[in-house]
């Protein structure tokens, strides 16, 4: 199987091309593919594959063989290649995914590709989308759960894909490798979440980690940095326009006034090969 290894800001990707590869062994043997010891090594897979709604579609697979209604980094590189083999011949893309169409625009300055900007859909706070286990027209606002005798106050948003955004003091120093894998599999989420950890260092700045649904502690996630920066203007602590740094680095997210989210961020590729699946 050929493959095109990726990543934005760290969160990395095996990206094979679903027009050219057999996909179907790819999904019983994911968690070997993605090993970073005796596989190829990333944070799950992206299938680039024909679809009949949109210019293209993308399939994620976890690292641990699950699959992903979406992945804001990964839909950055999913663009980039898709355009830089031409894929697709235009800059502006739509791609299906299972969280709905998704629209990224490959940003090129000076003949090379310098970010993607990605229209991420609107954002929704309730309940029943997220979902979260309770009164399904309310908004997770604020609300509480109880890990290991402790309490924490979370906003759940949804983009596309479940999160549980928390508020701490010193995000560096935060135990997320221990609290997130609870909290993940925390009775009030049937579907699981993603747990960001948060701390707001101003109006236009936000320092958050992660710990994502499927895949663990990685060095970005963009469509946790977008409900983010949602929770955070929800309630009055952040800009509609906030910068994002995450351990691999930063993104740019703007919330419109129609409840829009926007992404803009950078789209790696690292080096392409080929593996003997047989051999896995």
């Amino acid at each position: 199987m050929k493959f095109t290894k990726m990543h934005g800001l760290g969160n990395d990707f095996i990206v094979v091309n679903g027009f050219k590869e057999d996909i179907r062994i790819i999904f019983n043997k994911a968690e070997k593919i993605c090993d970073r010891h005796r596989g190829i090594g990333a944070d799950g897979i992206l299938l680039v594959l024909p679809s009949d709604k949109a210019d293209l579609k993308m399939r994620i697979i976890n690292s641990d063989g699950s699959e992903a209604d979406m992945c804001g980094n990964g839909i950055r590189c999913f663009a980039r290649y898709a355009f830089s083999r031409g894929l697709v011949k235009k800059t502006h893309i739509s791609v299906e995914t299972l969280a709905g169409i998704i629209k990224p625009e490959v940003i090129i300055k000076d003949d090379i590709i310098e970010s993607v900007r990605v229209d991420m859909g609107r954002y929704s706070l309730k309940n029943k989308d997220i979902p979260v286990a309770a009164d399904p027209m309310g908004e997770a606002v604020d609300l509480e759960l109880t890990v290991e005798g402790r309490v924490f106050k979370f906003t759940g948003v949804s983009m596309g894909n479940p999160h549980c955004v928390i508020f701490v003091d010193d995000v560096k120093s935060f135990p997320v490798e221990h609290i997130g894998p609870i909290i993940e599999r925390h009775p009030l989420f049937p579907k699981k979440t993603n747990v960001e950890f948060v701390e707001v260092k101003g109006r236009d700045l936000l320092k958050m980690r992660v710990w994502e649904r499927g895949a663990g502690l990685t060095m970005a996630c963009g469509t946790g940095a977008c409900a983010s920066a949602v929770a955070a203007y929800k309630k009055g602590l952040v800009d509609p326009k906030v910068t994002v740094s995450l351990p691999g680095g930063d993104l740019l997210i703007e919330i419109e006034e129609d409840g829009r989210v926007y992404m803009t961020g950078p789209a790696v590729e690292v080096y392409s090969g080929e593996i003997d699946l047989n051999l896995l």
